[in-house]
């Protein structure tokens, strides 16, 4: 029941979610080591103001740096893509925990993002890099949530004549 031209197909979308994850967990990578090792030239003089964010109270919870959980989220986005390849019975479950990893990771970067302009009063640019693809990772799997729906709905009209 595909009508509209513009619909992108479950395979693209699941290839923009892994691509964008892959490129998440470098940047949550690249974050974490410059966090540990205090590597001040990490963070690209002249290049927003890294230095100033990495070094906020609200780099770290527990004193865990923000960028090890943003590592955790795109790892476990990555583990649930292949997942459904692995286990496709289960591609509802595996779909809705990437769509509540995605929007997790989407309202606590506004949340981040709030607190540079707001309270830090600088910005990060590999923080926005995260904030940016973590956002596309949630547009993906809404859609993706949305084609899952019309296809089951398909489905059960197809049973039921």
């Amino acid at each position: 029941m595909e009508n509209n031209n513009l619909t992108i197909k479950d395979d693209v979308l699941k290839r923009i979610i892994f691509g964008a994850s892959i490129l998440g967990l470098l940047d949550a990578a690249y974050l974490t080591v410059e966090k540990i090792t205090q590597n001040k030239a990490m963070c690209l003089p002249g290049l927003g103001d890294c230095w100033t964010v990495s070094n906020s109270p609200y780099s770290q919870v527990f004193g865990i740096p923000v960028a090890v959980f943003g590592f955790i989220a795109y790892l476990l986005l990555i583990f649930l893509l292949k997942s459904e390849t692995m286990y496709p019975n289960w591609k509802d479950s595996i779909l809705l925990g990437a769509f509540g990893l995605a929007l997790s990771g989407t309202v606590y970067s506004i949340y981040l993002t709030y607190l540079e302009i707001a309270v830090i009063k600088a910005v990060c640019p590999f923080c926005v890099i995260s904030a940016l693809v973590m956002v596309i990772i949630f547009i993906c799997t809404i859609l993706r949530l949305d084609r899952n729906q019309s296809e089951f709905k398909s489905q059960l009209e197809d049973k039921n004549g």
